[in-house]
């Protein structure tokens, strides 16, 4: 694995609605790679390579983060913010954010001290309007900097754990990872339709760049790239673990805003079988990912699945994927882009 460019795609800062460094980023990576490269009206870059047929393929990964946008910022110069995606409010406690202001800006998530909670809130659960970001600097001069509007993105560095990468916003940077390496790998090769990489916006609150993109292009066949839950965890029991880590890339069967066309199910496990690539079936109960805008916004429809990086963690800034699952993505992605054609597609 290139861990240094997963690194850098998961460092990059990109709220919803504020994806300009990361897509720039991802310009840059990509731009040699392929026949054409565009930004559409919604902020989505799309990239196209040439293929054998004039079948439209789309492979999408979203690039934004879950994360906070300031609202206000008070006498004393503590930052009031709005969450951008879903948090479990817990998993605020004691971390470090970035302000994106005229220059970034290090901040804390702050809270009343456990010494000055009463005994009746020491029984409660946290709440988002009870942290607070602390930048240490007075109003004053925070306001040179910082103002209302500006987005916040978590602060946590990738590290290699065992077999595992762990990071902030694995959650979707891996997949972005996986779309990179793909075109990579199709550098010199012709893919069997002509391949849209679209590296979508705004998903994480509501997959709303995939719903322009998808009418924008109108693909005939989807294959999203995203991450899903793995608990296979102390606390689950075996058949509750949707996926798990080391057993290989996940084949979307459905989730709670998508049920995959059942054809491309079955091409993606005849793709893995015949590679031998280990592979996993993902039913996610809940949750949706921009399988469900292509499938349903294409004019007409679009043959959509999705294929999963099991991932545990997820939406804290300590996700962690197992790094043979990225590569079997990778891998299962790649066959799937150069193999597919009409005849896996009949009714």
């Amino acid at each position: 694995m290139n861990i240094e460019l997963l690194k850098k795609i998961c460092q990059k800062p990109g709220a919803p609605g504020f994806e300009k460094k990361i897509r720039d980023f991802i310009i840059e990576e990509v731009k040699d790679l392929v026949d054409d490269v565009f930004i559409d009206n919604m902020g989505n870059l799309i990239c196209f390579k040439k293929g054998q047929s004039e079948k439209k393929l789309v492979v999408s990964a979203h690039m934004d983060e879950i994360s906070f946008i300031v609202t206000h910022i008070d006498d004393e110069g503590f930052i009031r913010f709005h969450v951008l995606g879903g948090f479990d409010p817990k998993t605020l406690t004691a971390q470090r954010v970035i302000v994106h202001g005229k220059e970034d800006v290090i901040g804390v998530m702050g809270c009343k001290p456990i010494h000055l909670l009463s005994a009746a809130e020491r029984k409660k659960p946290m709440e988002l309007r009870d942290y607070f970001i602390d930048t240490g600097l007075p109003k004053e001069e925070l306001e040179k900097i910082v103002s209302i509007g500006n987005p916040i993105t978590r602060e946590r560095a990738l590290i290699e754990m065992g077999n595992c990468v762990n990071s902030k916003s694995i959650d979707n940077r891996v997949s972005v990872y996986i779309l990179v390496e793909l075109l990579q790998r199709l550098k010199d090769k012709k893919p069997a339709f002509d391949t849209y990489a679209a590296f979508t916006v705004q998903e994480e609150i509501g997959l709303r760049g995939a719903t322009a993109a998808a009418s924008g292009i109108n693909p005939d066949f989807t294959i999203n790239l995203d991450t899903t839950v793995a608990n296979d965890l102390p606390g689950f029991q075996v058949h509750e673990a949707v996926t798990r880590l080391g057993d290989g890339a996940a084949i979307k069967v459905l989730d709670g805003r998508t049920v995959c066309d059942t054809r491309m199910v079955h091409f993606m496990k005849h793709v893995a079988e015949k590679h031998k690539i280990p592979y996993q079936l993902e039913i996610l109960p809940a949750g949706g990912t921009d399988t469900a805008s292509f499938q349903q916004h294409a004019e007409g429809g679009s043959i959509a699945g999705a294929i999963s990086i099991p991932t545990r963690y997820l939406h804290q800034v300590i996700e962690m994927a197992d790094k043979r699952d990225i590569d079997h993505c990778i891998d299962l992605l790649e066959h799937c882009v150069l193999d597919i054609n009409l005849d896996h597609f009949n009714w």
